[in-house]
């Protein structure tokens, strides 16, 4: 009985007979005749009473009489009349017209489910013969195997399971049908059939996935030719180009529906569906081969042809993406633009577009609110039953503050929305963290007052925004400002307004935790370097020193043994001038020689000299400027109560302790000599002071306006500021619900800039620059002693780059200054190029 291809030899060798074989045509015959009627047997599958041994003995007797090559042919011959006889005439009657029309043609006939029964007819029959072939010729490769083994090797010819399993493709699938007059290669119904089965199960129909499989299996085992070459499969040659054709037709139109329907994330659901289910069948219905080639297709007409289109839809997009934050669309838009682009172009364009729009609607947003009231007044409404408080309203400065506040706040709010997103969406991919990176430094930059800002945002988080929060709050509120501080690009601007603001929570006390000030300076300082931090450490110094020195002088007063019950108490702040601003160290500042005589009053004076003779005793040639506008005092006020009043507050004595600056401690102290009906002018009060006019006015105007703090009348009685002319008195029906009364001081170090400010401090904020450009060149033409123009300028901005980006203009001037100063002169590079060399 034969088992199989192989199976007997496999398992030892026959032996050839030891007789000589006796020559004649007769012999071949006869030998060919019985192996012809075992190939029926083999065909018609009554094999059973077969011997292989006596068959493998014909087969050896014909090859060893020389006559292989006849043999080889009879077989073929053969097995080519048995296609003609007994394969083909089923096959051709599966293909019917309606088999041509559904698949070749495209023309719908009757319902899916006939559709589905049509082609799997066609395919079972193909399978079936295919089935059969391949049996047949195993076992047929086994009788002959000498023929293989001892002929085709030494002819160079096809082996013979090879010649014959290849007349299934020559002879079947390369066939030709000729129905109403138009001719049909079955090989081209086949195809159209299995694509026809696969649209139908990408249209979710259920199909016999394994009768496709094994359809699959003969073309990936039949090749173009007899010599069997792997990239000549007829699945890769043949059905794979049809097959990838067909598909790209189909999800054509698929995508075109999809933009029909408006939906963007109808479209990314789908294509992440049919990605998936395009994988699975490569896996498992048709061939791993075309996994590759299937999915480029899908990419191709899915993803990158239309992604602009779907990303652009107003109501699905990537903008309602973003905005609606729907994380698994934008999850599934990432990992599919990372398919077919791996430097995620498309994604990181429409992330810089968004958030640079959206950072122009939070400034346009700024511009549209009325921060005249209170924003937590006007939102929050009052518990019922309870009395509504008229809303707060805020002076000038107040609401410039706030609104500084509400920008740092909305710009945080919408980092911190696509931090989530890049986290969360975007598997923290650091392209795309690049992309968010400048897009929010180019927002934020393109606003003017971003540096002032986010000074402002610091400076009142410090003063009572950390109130009441945990350490790892306050170090999330650290982290922010540190974030904000990075994506500045004029961080010498922003060193400016800093320096402003640290110093009023310094001097007045304003901060709420000496531990975060210090955290904030060291966080900036690892962020930004030593020189950034240089004037805001030593301010700290100062203050540090003060104390210790305030301390010394008190105890050095008590050891004096001068008890005085009225004596002023004085703490003392000593100021090193280059570490603090000019605004805080007076208006006009020192910087030009320019010193404000302040007339201190009597007392006070008494109080500098007691100071200044403690302060030279171990500190010779030391020069102390006394700065009224950065001190405060605690005034004890007697109001005396009113004749004709016999009840209420104005009919008995009031004592109040009103904290004023220092500049509002020496207007007081005027009105304590002025008789009960006597007035000063503005004229009077700056000339008995020597306060500068616009300090004077800052100092008068809460004093007299502001009903609160009315300690002084004046004259005109207006709501407006003080001005040049008015006249003053002291109010002796002053009235207060509290003793201590804290009078708010106007200066410009706690205030947003009016525009002429501002345009001041760009000025003052110019002149610094150049001299740090001019120190850079110098720097580095003195370590590279000769170097090209351009090389200078370049070199010039990648150092400077981290404090501002300077104009390549304002360099090329401090350069010609430099020359014209003896530190650089012109030069000429080999190629004649204009150079510059270091003048030691």
């Amino acid at each position: 009985m034969i088992s199989g291809r192989g199976g007997s030899m496999m398992r030892g060798r026959i032996r050839p007979p030891r007789r000589a074989q006796t020559d004649g045509e007769d012999e071949f015959e006869a030998c060919w005749d019985k192996l012809r009627e075992a190939l029926r047997d083999i065909h018609t599958r009554n094999a059973g009473q077969l011997s292989f041994e006596q068959l493998y003995r014909y087969s050896y007797k014909i090859v060893v009489k020389k006559a292989g090559l006849k043999l080889y042919d009879r077989v073929k011959e053969f097995e080519e009349k048995w296609f003609a006889d007994e394969v083909m005439p089923p096959i051709w009657a599966l293909i019917t017209p309606n088999l041509v029309s559904v698949t070749l043609e495209e023309v719908p006939s009757g319902s899916i489910v006939e559709r589905r029964a049509v082609g799997e007819r066609f395919l079972k029959g193909i399978r079936s013969s295919w089935e059969q072939h391949n049996f047949s010729m195993n076992m047929i490769a086994d009788i002959l195997i000498y023929l293989d083994r001892g002929f085709i090797i030494d002819h160079s010819r096809p082996g013979i399971y090879t010649a014959t399993i290849g007349l299934f493709r020559d002879h079947i699938l390369r066939s030709t049908i000729t129905q109403d007059g138009a001719s049909h290669l079955v090989f081209d119904i086949l195809n159209a059939t299995i694509i026809d089965q696969i649209n139908m199960e990408r249209e979710e129909d259920v199909i016999d996935k394994a009768l496709v499989r094994s359809c699959i299996s003969m073309l990936e085992g039949l090749f173009e030719t007899d010599e069997e070459r792997e990239d000549e499969r007829l699945y890769l040659t043949a059905f794979e180009p049809a097959y990838l054709r067909s598909s790209e037709v189909f999800y054509k139109a698929e995508c075109e529906r999809l933009l029909r329907e408006n939906d963007t994330s109808a479209w990314l659901h789908y294509t992440k569906r049919r990605l998936a289910e395009e994988a699975d069948r490569c896996h498992t219905t048709l061939s791993p081969f075309s996994l590759a080639k299937i999915t480029q297709v899908l990419e191709k007409e899915l993803i990158v042809k239309h992604v602009d289109e779907f990303l652009a839809i107003e109501s699905s997009g990537i903008n309602a993406m973003i905005n609606n934050e729907r994380i698994e669309d934008l999850g599934i838009l990432y990992e599919l633009i990372s398919r077919v682009d791996p430097r995620r172009l498309v994604l990181r364009n429409a992330l810089a577009v968004r958030i640079i729009d959206l950072g122009t609607e939070i400034e346009q947003t700024l511009k549209s609110t009325d921060f005249s009231v209170a924003q937590q007044a006007s939102t929050e409404e009052a518990p019922e039953g309870a009395d509504k408080s008229k809303p707060k309203t805020l002076n000038a400065s107040a609401q410039q503050t706030a609104a500084a506040i509400k920008w740092v706040d909305d710009v945080l709010v919408l980092k911190d929305k696509f931090d989530r997103i890049w986290s969360t969406c975007f598997g923290e991919d650091l392209i795309l963290q690049t992309t968010l990176t400048k897009s929010f430094a180019d927002f934020i930059n393109s606003f003017g007052r971003s540096s002032e800002y986010v000074s402002l945002f610091i400076d009142d988080n410090l003063k009572r925004g950390i109130r009441g929060k945990t350490e790892a709050e306050v170090d999330v509120v650290l982290e922010k400002a540190i974030t904000l501080i990075r994506y500045l690009g004029e961080k010498d601007k922003f060193e400016q307004y800093y320096q402003k603001h640290l110093a009023r929570r310094l001097l007045h006390s304003k901060s709420e935790s000496l531990e975060a000030e210090q955290a904030m300076i060291s966080r900036m300082k690892q962020e930004l370097g030593n020189n950034f931090t240089a004037k805001f450490e030593g301010m700290f110094r100062d203050m540090r020193t003060s104390k210790e020195t305030t301390d010394q002088y008190r105890e050095h007063i008590r050891g004096l043994g001068e008890v005085d019950a009225n004596r002023i108490d004085l703490g003392i702040n000593i100021l090193a001038g280059n570490n603090w601003p000019k605004e805080v160290m007076g208006r006009t500042g020192f910087a030009d020689g320019s010193k404000v005589a302040v007339i201190y009053p009597r007392e006070i004076q008494g109080l500098q000299d007691s100071f200044f003779k403690f302060y030279t005793m171990n500190r010779n040639g030391r020069v102390l400027n006394w700065v009224g506008s950065a001190g405060s005092a605690d005034i004890k006020c007697v109001f005396p109560k009113l004749p004709g009043k016999a009840s209420g507050p104005l009919s008995k004595e009031r004592r109040y302790e009103i904290n004023v600056t220092t500049y509002g401690m020496m207007v007081l102290l005027l009105f304590n000599d002025v008789a009960e009906d006597e007035w000063l002018s503005f004229e009077d009060i700056q000339e008995r002071t020597n306060i500068p006019q616009a300090d004077l006015i800052n100092v008068l105007t809460p004093l007299s306006v502001i009903k609160s703090y009315r300690v002084l009348l004046k004259d005109p009685q207006t709501k407006g500021a003080v001005r040049p002319g008015d006249r003053f008195t002291f109010n002796r029906e002053f009235v207060s619900k509290t003793i201590k009364i804290k009078v708010p001081a106007v200066s410009a170090a706690n205030r947003i800039e009016n525009d002429e400010e501002r345009k001041e401090t760009n000025q003052k904020n110019e002149e610094t620059r150049k001299y740090i450009i001019d120190a850079a060149i110098v720097r580095i033409m003195k370590q590279r002693k000769e170097l090209g123009h351009s090389q200078l300028i370049t070199e010039v901005i990648q150092v400077l780059t981290s404090r501002f980006k300077p104009d390549v203009p304002l360099i090329k001037r401090q350069i010609e200054a430099l020359i014209s100063r003896d530190y650089l002169e012109r030069a000429e590079l080999a190629d004649g190029s204009p150079a510059y060399q270091y003048v030691a």
